[in-house]
């Protein structure tokens, strides 16, 4: 920390900066593509964005936030870290673009994507979108394009997607979360 707020150096450093908004990614990444249904209507949609743009996603996922923005904004430098104390692995981001809730009109979507800074595990972008269609059905994209940042975790490769497809798993468990807050059972 620095004058009461801490800092993430680096630049972004992969191609196909902004590509999860319209679900391209460079040839040689791995690319992720998941889709869920969460519900129905405006309030399932408004709790889940609201979620999304706060960070409450990644939180709900079991990951330590810090954040240089309450929510999510372009530029916003996001830290998310998992494992725990001397274990403990950072994983520092940049905010590369953001669609905000609209206040009224079917269909639209809101979410954000993030790219990978320098200290981060893999190269890449992942983004985290809210759908709602025009009939009311509201829908979960999560997309990632990705590579192992340094020869120590692309030796790893087998555990390194397995903790990938662990960490959506949950993205996806904590939107069912955020979509179901306020309803009965």
């Amino acid at each position: 920390m620095r004058d009461g707020k801490w800092h993430v150096k680096g630049v972004l450093d992969y191609p196909g900066i902004g590509g999860t908004e319209q679900g391209n990614a460079p040839a040689d990444f791995s690319r992720v593509l998941k889709e869920v249904h969460l519900g129905n209507g405006l309030a399932v949609y408004g709790r889940v964005a609201r979620g999304i743009l706060g960070w409450e996603l990644q939180r709900r996922a079991g990951l330590r936030v810090r954040a240089d923005s309450p929510m999510a904004v372009p530029g916003a430098r996001v830290v998310s870290g998992f494992g725990v104390g001397p274990f403990r692995l950072d994983a520092p981001c940049e905010v590369v673009w953001v669609r905000q809730p609209s206040p009224d009109g079917l269909p639209q979507s809101a979410g954000f994507g993030y790219g990978t800074l320098p200290g981060h595990p893999a190269r890449g972008e992942e983004s985290f979108e809210v759908e709602i269609d025009g009939n009311g059905d509201v829908f979960l994209r999560i997309r990632a394009f990705s590579r192992p940042a340094n020869w120590f975790y692309s030796a790893g490769g087998p555990v390194t997607r397995a903790a990938q497809r662990y960490v959506t798993s949950r993205y996806i468990k904590g939107a069912r979360t955020l979509a179901a807050e306020g309803t009965s059972p």
